[in-house]
C-alpha cells in the first residue's frame, strides 16, 4: 500500500498549524430529547482516537454533525481549520466517513461503486480505476467485483463502504463500528491500514462499543454517556491504574444491573 505516501502528500495541503477535528459546544436536541449536551472534543495530528458509549449515549449523532450530515443546535466543528457548516464542500474533502447503517447504490458493484465516487469528487478517471484496483484486492474483493453490492454479506458491505472512505485519501477518517461482522482476517488487514494511515501524519476517529478493540488501537479516548463527554484523554489516564478500560467505562457510565435477579427461571 502507498498510504503513507499519498496521506503525506495531501497533508501539505491544510494548514499547518490546525488540530484534525476541533468539536466546540456542540448541541441537538430531538423534541425534548437532547441527544448531544454541549459536546466538546479535540483530535490531534496522528491521533487514534476512540470514542465510546453505551447506545444511545449520542455518539453517532455526534459524529453525523462532526461529518456535515446533521445540521446541529449549537456549536461548531472544524477540520484542519475549515469550519463544517460554513465551507462544507472544502471540509468534507478532508474527511473519509464510513457512517452507521451506510446505504449505498445496491444495483452496483463494488468496483462501479468506486469509480462513481471518485469520478463524483473530481478524480480523473485512471487516478479512480488505479486505486479502486488496489483498495479491492486488499480488502478482499477483488473476487467479487463483479458482485453486485445487493448481493454483499454484511461484512463486504462494510469493506466495501471503508475502500469508499479511504478512495479520495482523505486526512481524516471518522468511521462508525468500521469492525461490525468483519472476518477476522480482513479486520487484521483494516487494523493495518489505518495503523499506517496513522503513521503517515492522518488521524481516525473511531466509534466502537468493543472496549478491547478500542484499548489495542486507540491512543485517545473519549467516553460518552447521555449526550455529554464524561471522560476523554490519553488512554491510560482515562482507565486510570491497572483496571482494564471495560472496567472505567462502566464505572464512568454506571453499570445497570436491576432485574437480573428476577430471572431465576432461566435456571429451569
Amino acid at each position: 500500500m502507498c498510504w503513507n505516501r499519498l496521506v503525506a502528500d495531501e497533508l501539505t495541503a491544510v494548514d499547518d498549524g490546525a488540530e484534525p477535528m476541533v468539536i466546540s459546544g456542540l448541541r441537538k436536541t430531538f423534541g425534548e430529547k437532547v441527544a448531544v449536551d454541549s459536546v466538546d472534543l479535540t483530535v490531534g495530528r496522528g491521533s487514534f482516537f476512540g470514542l465510546v458509549g453505551p447506545n444511545g449515549a449520542g455518539k453517532t449523532t455526534t459524529l453525523s454533525m462532526a461529518v456535515g450530515l446533521l445540521r446541529p443546535d449549537a456549536g461548531s466543528v472544524r477540520i484542519f481549520g475549515v469550519d463544517v457548516w460554513q465551507e462544507p464542500a472544502k471540509a468534507k474533502s478532508l474527511i473519509g466517513v464510513l457512517p452507521d447503517g451506510l446505504a449505498v447504490p445496491e444495483r452496483l458493484t463494488g468496483r462501479e461503486l468506486l469509480v462513481y465516487s471518485g469520478l463524483l469528487r473530481g478524480l480523473d478517471r485512471d487516478v479512480t480505476e488505479a486505486r479502486a484496483d488496489e483498495l479491492l484486492q486488499v480488502m478482499g474483493l477483488d473476487e467479487a467485483e463483479r458482485t453486485l453490492i445487493i448481493d454483499y454479506s454484511a461484512g463486504m458491505r462494510k469493506k466495501i463502504g471503508l475502500a469508499n472512505a479511504l478512495l479520495h485519501a482523505p486526512k481524516l477518517l471518522i468511521l462508525d463500528e468500521p469492525f461490525e461482522a468483519v472476518d477476522p482476517v480482513s479486520a487484521a488487514t483494516i487494523r493495518t491500514i489505518l495503523t499506517r494511515f496513522v503513521a503517515a501524519g492522518g488521524a481516525v476517529v473511531l466509534s466502537s462499543h468493543v472496549m478491547a478493540l478500542v484499548e489495542l488501537m486507540c491512543d485517545h479516548v473519549g467516553v460518552m454517556s447521555d449526550g455529554a463527554v464524561v471522560a476523554a484523554g490519553p488512554v491510560d489516564e482515562v482507565r486510570g491504574g491497572e483496571q482494564g478500560l471495560e472496567q472505567a467505562f462502566v464505572a464512568l457510565v454506571g453499570a445497570r444491573n436491576d432485574g437480573v435477579e428476577g430471572l431465576e427461571w432461566l435456571a429451569s
